[in-house]
This record gives structure tokens, C-alpha cells and sequence, in this order.
């Protein structure tokens, strides 16, 4: 059941990568290349990145299926992760911000051109996050 809820949460984060709330960086460096320096990023601030959801390939292996030939990405990763110290405070700030439990970061390749990015977060104590997540990417890209 956890494994399906970590899931389910990734898919969202993809499916709403490109549309409002997001923030996002482009990049031109290869796919692989910045997901490597994404997950660096995330490690690096001693977190621990729980599950990392392939949305490209789950998205070009099911599009026959539910009768789409449309290609969205040539990969699209997102790393789903927590943060002990951040979440206790914005939750200590008001408990419902479970909600907003665990991050994502995504990493699209649309062809000509990866982006990398994170929804965005409500103001107040989930500014925090914000901030978080902002400089893991940041780090990441070399920002």
C-alpha cells in the first residue's frame, strides 16, 4: 500500500509537471547527466531518495494501451523523498501539511531540451519546502 501511494504521488507530480504551479529550470545537459546530479543534490543534504518513479517509460509503455501514440518524453524521472527536520516543522506549523508529504523533484527529456523541476507550495510554513526543494535543484544545475 505504501509502494502504490509513493507511486500514485510521482505520477501526479509528472502529470502536472507543465502545467501551472510548477517550477522549473531548463537544461542542457543530458538526461542522464542531471538526474545523476539531482539525486547528488538530494543525498548530498543527507536525505534519502525513497523511490524514483520512471513516468517516461511507464508513459511510452502504456500509451497503446489507453489508445495514445503520442510521445511526451524521451525519459522523465521523478525522485520522491522526505525531509525529517523540514517536514516537522512545516507540520508542527499545522499538522494537515502531511498532505504535502513526500517531495518530488522531476527530470523531463522532451528532446530538445530537459527540464527539471517541482510543484509548487502554498505560502506559510510550506515555503520551507519551497526553499528546499529550490536548492537541491539549484545545486544540482549548477546554479
Amino acid at each position: 500500500m505504501k509502494r502504490l501511494a509513493v507511486i500514485l504521488v510521482a505520477i501526479t507530480a509528472a502529470s502536472q509537471a507543465f502545467s501551472q504551479g510548477m517550477t522549473t529550470y531548463s537544461v542542457d545537459d543530458s538526461f542522464e547527466d542531471v538526474t545523476f546530479a539531482v539525486e547528488s543534490a538530494i543525498v548530498d543534504r543527507g536525505l534519502v531518495v525513497d523511490y524514483v518513479s520512471h513516468v517516461g517509460d511507464m508513459l511510452a509503455r502504456t500509451g497503446a494501451d489507453v489508445g495514445s501514440d503520442v510521445k511526451l518524453f524521451d525519459a522523465a524521472d521523478v525522485f520522491i523523498f522526505c525531509s525529517a527536520v523540514t517536514s516537522r516543522k512545516v507540520m508542527e506549523a499545522d499538522p494537515m501539511n502531511i498532505g504535502y508529504c513526500p517531495y518530488g523533484i522531476f527530470v523531463a527529456d522532451q528532446g530538445d531540451e530537459v527540464i527539471v523541476g517541482f510543484r509548487n507550495y502554498p505560502e506559510g510554513a510550506m515555503q520551507e519546502v519551497q526553499t528546499l526543494l529550490d536548492g537541491i535543484v539549484k545545486d544540482a544545475i549548477g546554479n
